[in-house]
């Protein structure tokens, strides 16, 4: 036999009606979780990456402030020996000069700092412009149709042309400097970054809620910077951090081939350049040895760094 309930002899006192409240019920549906918040944590715990992340801030600062440092030397003086009247060439390191001197007696402490000081201008220069030129062109490339065959040949011109001649063509148009490597590699440098967010865009450009936002009107600008470019920040950022090494190392080569910066601008392209010559010479390695561990460090660190924001800006990862 079921048991049943007469309704008529329930307490009314036992219930109470549910009124209903906006605030209250926006306040159930709160959730305190951030993106970059989540994204910071994940990125901590890749202990390496962390590490090499106070490093770079280290050499930041240091060649920030090395100039205004007591017992800093002039990073373009020659050296003169007092007793014989000599240019003071080759010498070793030592309490004066703390990483020794070059062919022509100038201080290579000074020259270190102040080509690690230059390349680095050139890399952030170079890469922050690819990264903003890159993603305004790529999102556009990918997502209005109307301009895709014009971007199409504007990149294939830029492309079809090697980057080597129309470096050289900078280098003979406009007045060698550092302004003159930055212009040319931006230039050049991109077409890469636009290419990669062309075919991204295009890949997620037509699923349902972009699709959705079309016909409710929303304007372009709004669904390419809330619907199309967070799902792409991950690999954007794994992009910049690795454009910033290369266009250093682009520097590097440039001067290795003859193009770069001119020999009295410091950068860790002619500081190697300067130093390949005594390869062979055990005694005078250190001038190349110096600017290599330097351009090494720098190019190990923003390619662990790049990799593993990469991964922590992944929403897979993320708790």
């Amino acid at each position: 036999m079921k048991n049943t309930i007469d309704i008529n002899n329930i307490d009314p006192s036992l219930f109470k009606v549910a009124k209903f409240n906006a605030q209250s019920s926006e306040l159930t549906g709160y959730s305190n979780y951030s993106y970059w918040r989540s994204t910071w944590q994940v990125f901590l715990k890749n202990k390496i990456a962390v590490i090499l992340m106070f490093v770079i801030i280290a050499l930041l600062i240091f060649t920030i402030i090395q100039p205004y440092l007591p017992y800093q030397k002039s990073p373009t003086k020659i050296y003169i020996n007092e007793q014989t009247g000599m240019q003071l060439r080759n010498e070793s390191p030592s309490s004066e000069f703390w990483f020794g001197t070059n062919s022509i007696g100038q201080d290579l402490w000074a020259r270190i700092w102040s080509g690690t000081r230059t390349s680095l201008f050139i890399g952030l220069s170079v890469g922050f412009f690819e990264l903003i030129v890159g993603i305004f062109i790529g999102a556009i490339w990918g997502y209005v149709r109307k301009l895709d065959a014009l971007i199409t040949e504007i990149y294939n011109v830029i492309t079809n042309i090697p980057t080597t001649i129309i470096l050289v063509l900078f280098a003979y148009i406009m007045k060698p400097g550092l302004f003159t490597i930055i212009f040319a590699m931006c230039v050049t440098r991109w077409t890469n970054m636009a290419r990669f967010v062309r075919n991204l865009i295009i890949i997620i450009r037509d699923r349902e809620y972009n699709l959705a936002s079309r016909c409710l009107g929303t304007p372009t600008n709004r669904i390419i910077s809330k619907n199309l470019l967070p799902y792409l920040v991950s690999v954007i950022m794994l992009r910049l951090a690795l454009a910033i090494p290369l266009a250093i190392g682009s520097e590097v080569f440039l001067t290795y081939i003859g193009i770069g910066l001119p020999v009295d601008v410091p950068s860790l392209g002619n500081l190697i350049n300067e130093g390949r010559v005594f390869m062979m010479v055990p005694s005078l390695r250190y001038q190349l040895l110096f600017p290599a561990i330097i351009l090494s460090v720098i190019t190990i660190s923003f390619y662990v760094m790049g990799n593993a924001f990469g991964d922590a800006s992944d929403p897979k990862n993320h708790i």
